[in-house]
């Protein structure tokens, strides 16, 4: 059976969000350096490969907004679908401390390659999910690593991720999150949600579609038990958040 570079769950499910999980899978394909970047096991399985407990929390809170999910599966190593298509990180050669054998000499005609099998198909098929409604809420999942080589550890738990170009369901989703007392929560953190062609630029800002993504601290999401904790903590809040921005 072919390898699909992305899966779907819940394209039934009549709610209004879509919940997207861009680096969601560590997996490698086989037409790719017989399926294996010459990484380590210990590096395919931490962040640099892809968002550890992403997947799980997209889509058990797709389920409990009962609507749909989009979650790739490919490693964000063998290219990265939250990049614009001229971003020079889109096909990474040294990440956190970790060179990239099999990306070494990888030039445009192999960029082509994987952007024709992997990243286009990707969000050919996002942007059909997020057009089947004319009020479709973009949500986007993602996780970060409590500490990068080198750097301080990063305190928070949850972050809320968004550019400036619409703040509309990141404001009152903070402010949901920063009512509960025992969160530490990011603002923007621990890095900017402003990224020009990234996949919230692409499938929301230009189109006016409301969009929030959410980060998680990805030690507090490492098992399937943390995952569900997180949706059904989530969901409720961001079902709030959608009510207070009147969107």
């Amino acid at each position: 059976m072919a390898h699909s570079p992305y899966h779907v769950f819940g394209a039934e499910r009549t709610g209004r969000w879509l919940v997207t999980c861009d680096h969601a899978s560590n997996f490698v394909p086989e037409w790719i350096n017989g399926g294996d970047l010459g990484l380590p096991a210990s590096d395919m399985a931490r962040h640099i490969a892809y968002d550890v407990g992403a997947a799980g929390v997209a889509k058990t809170l797709a389920e409990a907004l009962n609507s749909p999910a989009i979650l790739s599966d490919f490693s964000r190593l063998v290219i990265d679908p939250n990049r614009g298509t001229d971003d020079p990180t889109l096909l990474m050669k040294l990440y956190d401390g970790s060179v990239i054998p099999a990306n070494r000499d990888a030039g445009p005609e192999e960029l082509q390659r994987r952007m024709d099998r992997l990243y286009t198909p990707y969000h050919s098929a996002l942007a059909e999910l997020a057009a089947r409604r004319d009020d479709t809420v973009i949500l986007s999942i993602h996780s970060f690593t409590p500490q990068l080589k080198g750097r301080p550890p990063r305190p928070w738990q949850v972050s809320v991720l968004y550019s400036h170009r619409d703040e509309r369901l990141a404001r009152t989703t903070l402010t949901r999150l920063m009512a509960e007392p025992d969160l530490c929560v990011g603002d923007n953190e621990p890095y900017s949600g402003h990224l020009p062609g990234d996949a919230v630029d692409r499938h929301s800002l230009q189109h006016g579609r409301p969009n929030v993504l959410i980060e998680l601290r990805n030690d507090l999401i490492s098992d399937g038990t943390g995952q569900r904790a997180w949706a059904d903590r989530l969901a409720p809040l961001l079902e709030a958040a959608l009510a207070d921005s009147g969107l």
